[in-house]
């Protein structure tokens, strides 16, 4: 009877640590997500504040190509906007939304285009890729147009 009195009171102890262990788990979730959307929405804000000056007095637009995995191809886009990495595998677009620029492609894909959805742009570009794979993004952005925080600081205020 004690051995079955220890098997339970095992269970019970075995119970309670799994159930520590996946609230743990799930409150570091909840913090992981939460530093994620704080940093997306603080290179949103960066991103809508680049916007106006390079509208207004940066580089004309150009036409957006989405690359194929390995450097399989290309493919053409409706979109238009500024490319902010060297390797054109990321760019705002026109409407102020930041696009990675690299996908599966089909044949088909080349041939008649391809539709992207827009991401969630980060303040590293390319975070946790090779050495010499990441930017900054307002280093980017400057790369883009030199100089677009100083546009920014001259437009008048309402």
């Amino acid at each position: 009877m004690l051995m079955r009195d220890n098997r339970q009171v095992s269970e019970q102890t075995s119970a309670d640590w799994v159930a520590q262990r996946t609230e743990a788990a799930r409150v570091q979730a909840e913090r992981l997500a939460a530093r994620q959307n704080a940093e997306h929405e603080k290179a949103e804000a960066v991103v809508a504040e680049f916007m106006p000056a390079v509208q207004a007095r940066g580089p004309a637009p150009q036409r957006l190509f989405v690359r194929g995995y390995g450097g399989q191809g290309q493919a053409r886009t409706s979109l238009q906007g500024w490319y902010l990495r060297i390797d054109k595998t990321a760019a705002i677009g026109t409407d102020g939304k930041f696009y990675v620029l690299i996908a599966p492609l089909t044949w088909w894909d080349r041939l008649r285009g391809i539709h992207i959805q827009p991401s969630r742009p980060t303040m590293i570009l390319g975070e946790g890729g090779k050495d010499g794979d990441s930017i900054d993004l307002l280093v980017a952005l400057d790369r883009v147009m030199p100089g677009w925080k100083d546009c920014r600081q001259e437009e008048p205020q309402e």
